[in-house]
């Protein structure tokens, strides 16, 4: 991996999921620092907060689809609001149990991620993501 710090923003409703999919992380040391979010308004939150500081600011986005208030669609289409240096900075993936052909479909026609990892994450093909959009 390159000596630059990467980080990671999980958002998911799901606390046992985050505790799961963090550990996972961890444990594969593909990233220096995970940052959890238990909504996509939080995760949207954390993103302006530190919008001016592109040292805080995620490299990798994991998102789930299904969650209460504001779902992974809704948070993808107040996304694109932002600036073009956050969106150059950081990717996004959805990780996500769903098998519902439709949030599939709408997964994959979305320019703005990368792919639909399936929960619970599995550390070689979330390496294998990283290896093909950041140098490990």
């Amino acid at each position: 991996m390159s000596n630059k710090r990467r980080k990671v923003l999980l958002i998911d409703d799901n606390a046992i999921d985050l505790k799961i999919n963090s550990k996972v992380i961890h444990l594969s040391g593909l990233f220096e620092e995970i940052v959890l979010c238990y909504s996509a308004e939080e995760g949207l939150s954390y993103l302006s907060n530190n919008i001016d500081q592109l040292d805080e600011l995620p490299d990798f986005i994991l998102l789930d689809i299904q969650m209460p208030d504001m779902d992974g669609f809704e948070f993808l289409k107040e996304y694109k609001k932002f600036p073009k240096k956050l969106k150059e900075k950081c990717v996004i993936a959805i990780l996500s149990s769903t098998l519902d052909f439709g949030d599939i479909k709408r997964t994959e026609a979305n320019p703005d991620v990368i792919k639909l990892l399936r929960k619970p994450l599995i550390p070689n093909e979330l390496e294998e993501l990283l290896k093909k959009y950041f140098i490990l």
